[in-house]
């Protein structure tokens, strides 16, 4: 099954006071690289969070996205800071009794104080969070699964395409290439006629071993061949199951080898511009692969 690297997945749970959001946004990368950016007050999931997305992704740029907001019971508790407040309270008795102001605080003079008020949020429940954060999680990693399954189809088919295209483009090498040596020795003995003086003979023996030579030299049958047997393997692949990114980026790197080999070897014009076709098919098949997993 081919997966793209490319994705996006979102969830949002609301339950025992408590809401969570969840986005997964995937990107391709070379290796997996996860990202989680969360409120700090539960950050003890982000190892969690990193296990189960290894769980179901292997290749790819992941960013994760989670707001989590306790909606249900108070989460602050505030105490007055009784030490603190009595203190104060002692020193205003002693300033009305040293300079002889009335000591009229009220509530009002207590709030104005710095830290008269205790200020604690309390301890969450751990594992009722881990719980809601596996879901959430699990959620949106159903709805990227499906978003990259979709992009995946649509890559593949592309890439078949082109495959069929390549397959065309190495029939008509494959066809071209016996004629160029026979159209070499033509080509050369009509030269060797120019050269010669008339009545003289042709040495057929060095002539054979010239077109021989040719014909070692620009013989592309091995290249052709292979051709078709990675043809046949990438298509192979692609009906697989799992990660095959790699696999694929290694395979097209091979075809692209082959396809520069015969270029190389071609003295024939028609066979240098399919050669010129099949890299550029074999290029657009490479960039494809470069988003799946």
């Amino acid at each position: 099954m081919v997966m793209s690297m490319t994705g996006f997945g979102n969830s949002q749970i609301e339950s025992q006071g408590r809401a969570i959001s969840v986005e997964i946004r995937t990107l391709n990368h070379r290796y997996l690289d996860i990202n989680i950016r969360l409120p700090r007050t539960i950050a003890f999931v982000e190892e969690d969070i990193r296990k189960i997305i290894q769980e179901h992704i292997s290749r790819g740029r992941v960013d994760v996205y989670i707001d989590y907001r306790n909606i249900g019971e108070p989460i602050f508790e505030v105490e007055p800071n009784t030490p603190l407040i009595e203190l104060y309270l002692k020193a205003f008795d002693e300033v009305e009794r040293q300079y002889n102001i009335r000591n009229d605080v009220t509530m009002n003079s207590l709030l104005n104080i710095p830290d008269v008020f205790l200020i604690d949020q309390k301890p969450e429940d751990d594992e009722v969070v881990k719980k809601l954060i596996h879901k959430a999680v699990d959620s949106a990693l159903c709805v990227l699964t499906d978003m990259r399954f979709i992009e995946g189809k649509k890559l593949k088919e592309d890439i078949l395409t082109r495959t069929q295209n390549i397959k065309k483009i190495v029939e008509e090498i494959g066809l071209r290439a016996p004629l160029v040596v026979e159209e070499y020795r033509e080509k050369l003995q009509s030269r060797i006629e120019e050269l010669l003086s008339p009545g003289s003979d042709i040495d057929e023996n060095r002539f054979n071993i010239e077109v021989a030579y040719f014909a070692d030299r620009s013989n592309i049958d091995e290249e052709v061949t292979r051709l078709y047997s990675h043809i046949t393997q990438l298509e192979s692949i692609l009906e697989g199951e799992g990660p095959m990114g790699r696999k694929l980026d290694f395979l097209v790197q091979e075809m692209n080898r082959e396809a520069n080999t015969i270029g190389s070897k071609s003295n024939d014009i028609d066979i240098t511009n399919w050669v010129v076709e099949l890299k550029s098919e074999i290029e657009k098949i490479r960039e494809q692969i470069q988003n799946i997993e």
